[in-house]
């Protein structure tokens, strides 16, 4: 019987989904947020100088949107909560508050000193 991505985490499968409606939630808002932009630009309702900012947020937002469906996936195959320098498990208290945590704490504090 193979592993569930849950088992290799260390996340119980209550945690697992917990984090995973909180990341399709958030995607789901970005992707929102996308299109209101969009729709910014598309209709021509901003000047030159508020047109360049609503594409600097259309490009910020684009990466948060990859972001999302790149831990979604992540979780899916069961390489989420894994940290991607010395593969330790991430606990779950630090992925509630950072889903999109990578890192442990001690690869994260080597990533921030770089």
């Amino acid at each position: 019987m193979a592993a569930s991505g849950s088992e290799f985490t260390g996340l119980s499968e209550v945690q697992a989904q917990v984090i995973r409606d909180e990341l399709e939630e958030q995607l789901e808002w970005r992707n929102s947020q996308l299109k209101e932009l969009r729709a910014v630009v598309d209709t021509g309702g901003a000047e030159d100088t508020a047109r360049l900012a609503v594409l600097a947020d259309i490009a910020a937002t684009e990466q948060a949107v990859a972001e999302l469906e790149d831990t979604l996936e992540r979780l899916k195959d069961g390489t989420y909560g894994r940290c991607d320098d010395c593969g330790s498990a991430i606990p779950f208290n630090r992925l509630k508050i950072r889903p999109l945590a990578r890192y442990c704490i001690n690869c994260q504090r080597r990533h921030e000193v770089r």
